[in-house]
């Protein structure tokens, strides 16, 4: 007898946990390890790469989904601050290592920048010098407050209705990132043009689709663009892909086959950019995809149903505008003959890729100081530092401090007063002190600043929010090469 009140009292008690459990996950014993899908709804697990329904990968919504910031989070009175290393972003190209006052406090394991805890004061050199925004400063948990557009679900303007933004602009940048963004936010342009009433007419000019930008997000949303029979056009400042050629090697590396509309599974197996752009090269000819290059869009403006984009002279008329420009915004550019030589670069990542070479640096701010810095640092690369100004008016003093012992140890050739008159395949034009000079080169890295692409989305309406990112912390395990 007492034996069966003994057990009848241990199953009233399980009972009792078991239905507090299901209270917690929502009435099923499987809802704590599961999540909807961000587009369509369907129940997916919460480690789920793919949905089945609708074919999108949850993880492309993370950014988009999570809650606007209205008031940042102040850091207790006391607390140590320190600095975060981004894994998803970090290129391991080693500029904060030599900036952080804290001897071993940051370095670079692996090809990822790792931090010392028990070292790292908090300074914040590290997040200023790196050129990728890898590097968060906080005193809290592993969470970055990122400026990014306020879009939707579907990677709509929440401000502007019919401009959608997607890839690095829209704050995720890797490549199997873009390439997902582009392509699911193309199906929501097609999915919102069903119900428009406004067809238009091609032949008056009025596209459905201009795409702005040819990097990974716009090429997989022209491809979609394609696929759901859309009037469509993609529109690139520079030339074809011009974004990859910024990329650095290590983040070309596909872990999986990446499918990419009309073309197929596309897996990139060789670490470099000549490769991937090559692969684009053939997705292109293969599909007949329409780019057209050396067309910068200067303003994007709402006139009823319609979207006027003009570039210089011309102006397109389109039902939507999907935009998927680069972070780093418009580079100025010198304005000189052989500026279109492949040689030329207007942000530079991966220092070891001039290993050997004989670099022309351009211009007098930090950024023109650090990539001569860190090209200096490469064995057997000769730099030169060219800036028209007899002095450096903006710079940091401790970049001040380290240009001048870089010259005085014969590591960089600093030519103030100097101005680029013309680029050759092997030689630089320089006028100098009122004569010209030949200087022999391999590469040209041009520093003087640009347009940066926010101010340009706050001046067609877009409005720009914070938000909480969760950061992905390097680990042990961590493969250096990722899409």
């Amino acid at each position: 007898m007492n034996g069966l009140v003994t057990t009848v009292g241990f199953v009233a008690v399980t009972a009792v946990f078991v239905a507090l459990h299901l209270r917690k996950t929502g009435g099923s014993g499987g809802a704590a390890d599961s999540r909807p899908c961000p587009r369509c709804g369907t129940t997916l697990s919460v480690d789920a790469q793919w949905c089945p329904k609708c074919k999108a990968p949850p993880q492309a919504f993370d950014l988009v989904s999570a809650k606007i910031v209205t008031e940042e989070k102040k850091a207790e009175p006391g607390a140590a601050m320190h600095a975060l290393v981004r894994a998803d972003v970090c290129v391991g190209c080693g500029t904060c290592v030599p900036v952080c006052p804290e001897p071993g406090a940051i370095q670079i394991v692996n090809k990822v920048a790792r931090v010392d805890a028990d070292l790292c004061k908090g300074h914040g050199h590290c997040a200023a010098a790196c050129p990728v925004n890898g590097i968060v400063i906080t005193s809290g948990a592993a969470v970055q407050v990122v400026e990014v557009p306020d879009l939707s679900p579907r990677f709509e303007s929440n401000s502007v209705p019919g401009l959608f933004v997607a890839g690095e602009l829209g704050g995720r940048g890797l490549i199997k990132n873009a390439v997902n963004e582009g392509r699911l936010a193309m199906e929501g342009i097609a999915e919102s043009l069903q119900g428009d009433p406004f067809k238009g007419d091609v032949s008056d000019g009025v596209h459905d689709v201009i795409v702005v930008g040819s990097g990974p997000s716009g090429i997989s949303a022209g491809l979609e663009a394609m696929h759901q029979g859309l009037r469509y056009l993609i529109l690139e400042q520079g030339t074809l892909a011009d974004t990859i050629s910024k990329y650095p090697r290590k983040k070309l590396l596909f872990a999986e086959p990446l499918r990419v509309p009309v073309y197929g599974d596309l897996w990139v197996t060789d670490a470099t950019k000549e490769s991937l752009l090559a692969v684009w090269q053939t997705v292109i000819e293969k599909t007949g995809l329409r780019i057209q290059s050396h067309t910068r869009v200067e303003s994007v403006v709402k006139e009823g149903p319609i979207f006027m984009v003009r570039c210089g002279e011309r102006t397109f008329r389109t039902r939507r505008v999907l935009l998927c420009m680069g972070r780093r915004g418009t580079p100025r550019r010198l304005g000189v003959p052989g500026e279109e030589l492949d040689k030329v670069l207007y942000d530079i990542v991966e220092m070891e890729a001039f290993e050997g070479q004989r670099m022309l640096v351009v211009g007098g701010g930090d950024s023109a100081v650090e990539s001569a810095l860190g090209l200096a640092n490469q064995p057997g690369t000769t730099v030169t530092l060219s800036y028209r100004g007899s002095e450096f008016g903006r710079v940091k003093e401790r970049n001040r401090e380290k240009i001048d012992a870089a010259v005085d140890a014969g590591k960089v050739e600093l030519l103030l007063g100097s101005q680029v008159k013309e680029i050759r395949r092997d030689v630089v034009v320089l006028e100098h002190e009122g004569t010209l000079r030949l200087l022999p080169n391999d590469g040209v890295v041009v520093r003087i600043g640009g347009e940066a692409p926010y101010p340009f989305l706050e001046r067609i309406g877009v409005r720009i929010v914070k938000k909480e990112l969760a950061i992905e912390e390097p680990s042990d395990s961590r493969s250096g090469a990722h899409a």
